[in-house]
């Protein structure tokens, strides 16, 4: 029989997990809202995101089982994305607070750019896999799951565009209008930049 799983066990080794638009594990951010272990090891979890709608949950989702998947006697990973309670910054450890040098509003997870000024080009490589599913490569060849929006983003970055000008250009695309596409945008441009997907032309500084 093997030997009973603790949440201790689980919180050590998702340490090893990072938020996909931020270099902080998902521990130390605070984004594990609970672990279940029950008596065959079947393991259920209640993580969130940063961001609401984060077009890299599927990313987190794959790097979690990833990183439990070979304990040995470990069953079934079982991880569900919860948005209440909101995160917020606060629900962050000391270790946490300090690698990112955090303002209290959040406002360091984001990068200052010119959105109208500034080009935005895609690097990396796509990546359709045998089921389908697509993935992004950056230049250190990690892998990013996304979603056909996501991709579609990613594409339209030929450093032809502002993030201005993207917003616009995906609005049409996707058939709804400016203002209720324009925060999904630049949310998704953000993200991208942090993992190395995107670069922008004139140099871009973190807030803080």
């Amino acid at each position: 029989m093997p030997t009973q799983l603790t949440e201790e066990q689980i919180m050590f080794l998702l340490k090893n997990v990072k938020d996909p638009e931020i270099d902080c594990n998902i521990v130390d951010l605070g984004l594990v809202y609970g672990v279940s272990i029950n008596d065959k090891n079947d393991v259920e979890l209640r993580i969130t995101l940063t961001s609401l709608g984060c077009p890299l949950t599927e990313t987190l989702v794959k790097d979690v089982k990833k990183n439990l998947g070979d304990v040995p006697g470990i069953g079934n990973i079982d991880v569900q994305i919860v948005w209440d309670p909101p995160w917020t910054p606060e629900r962050m450890t000391e270790v946490g607070k300090q690698k990112l040098d955090l303002l209290r509003s959040g406002e360091a997870l984001r990068f200052a750019i010119d959105y109208e000024k500034t080009k935005i080009i895609k690097q990396g490589t796509s990546v359709v896999l045998k089921d389908g599913s697509l993935e992004l490569l950056n230049p250190e060849n990690k892998n990013y799951g996304v979603n056909e929006a996501l991709f579609e983003l990613w594409s339209m970055c030929d450093g032809t565009k502002t993030v201005s000008e993207l917003i616009d250009t995906f609005s049409k695309k996707m058939n709804r209008e400016r203002v209720d596409m324009e925060r999904d945008v630049v949310t998704s441009v953000q993200q991208l930049l942090a993992v190395g997907l995107l670069r922008a032309e004139t140099p871009s500084v973190s807030i803080g």
